[in-house]
């Protein structure tokens, strides 16, 4: 499912999701589509829009007391009768879409670390710090950090996420309110990781979206998902291999065939499509203890 078109306002279509605005409400969509690398794919992996939707659902009630999040409801037959659509219509929404409050987005990824990955990877190697954070001389590609690091990232122009310092956040959006958002995130990824540690999973680590509604700081977008996170097997952890259960497949596949990562991006194998369709289904069984609704 790439996406159907509704007969309702757009607010915005992203890289995976469509929003429509429903007034003192949004709409949030999550389609089958996958990006990698800020590039949209031409092929969709089946039931992934659902896995994000449904995950996120899970983390937003679980976290609630730690934070206020956006999230209404993801109740098939509310969302049918604020939408206004008949049932034959949204039967396609059933599993895949959240009808969430609206907030003033603050433009600034919070991205917690437990473990050197990904971009903090290649600037650890190339500077030895990671956001103006100096860290230990000599971490492998890997490495669990001594305490959960907070490096926040922000948009260019071209859309690629930009890693910058607190103090450059700070700057832009206050010193008190980059705090709230730093304690916050790191509240939020403790209690994460160690939910899916008893699950068999690592939680490598993630990125939240926040929003304000007056003073009063909301949990926004998507959360704690194989898009937003990543996760890691913890046994092949513990015998030095990093066994993903998010994009990191797509990512390596990519690389492997030597995409430039300038659009338009190659089609996807249909081996690949079903090994991360079942990487995602797998991931959201061990941290919610339950099956995807499909």
């Amino acid at each position: 499912m790439t996406g159907a078109t509704l007969s309702l306002p757009l607010y915005c279509r992203g890289k995976v999701r469509d929003v429509y605005d429903l007034g003192a409400h949004l709409l949030v969509v999550a389609t089958d589509r996958i990006s990698a690398f800020d590039v949209v794919l031409p092929t969709p992996v089946p039931d992934r829009g659902k896995v994000l939707t449904q995950l996120s659902a899970f983390w937003f009630e679980r976290t609630r007391h730690l934070v206020p999040n956006h999230l209404v409801t993801t109740d098939f037959g509310a969302i049918v009768q604020a939408t206004g659509l008949k049932p034959a219509q949204a039967g396609w929404l059933r599993g895949r879409s959240m009808l969430v409050r609206r907030a003033r987005r603050v433009d600034f990824e919070c991205v917690v670390r437990g473990y050197l990955a990904g971009s903090a990877w290649k600037e650890y190697q190339k500077t030895g710090s990671v956001c103006g954070v100096q860290l230990p001389t000599g971490l492998e590609q890997g490495a669990r950090l001594a305490e959960p690091l907070f490096t926040p990232a922000t948009k260019s122009a071209t859309g690629h996420d930009e890693n910058v310092t607190f103090e450059a956040m700070a700057a832009v959006v206050g010193g008190e309110l980059a705090g709230r958002l730093r304690e916050t995130s790191v509240r939020l990824y403790n209690y994460m990781a160690e939910h899916v540690e008893g699950r068999g999973l690592l939680l490598a680590d993630t990125k939240f979206e926040f929003g304000l509604v007056g003073d009063e700081l909301l949990l926004i977008d998507e959360v704690g998902t194989p898009d937003s996170s990543r996760y890691w097997d913890r046994e092949a952890y513990r015998r030095g291999e990093l066994e993903a259960f998010d994009k990191q497949l797509l990512r390596d596949y990519l690389e492997r065939v030597g995409w430039d990562k300038s659009p338009p991006a190659p089609e996807l194998p249909e081996q690949l499509v079903e090994e991360l369709r079942t990487r995602y289904l797998e991931a959201f069984r061990r941290i919610t203890g339950r099956e995807v609704e499909l």
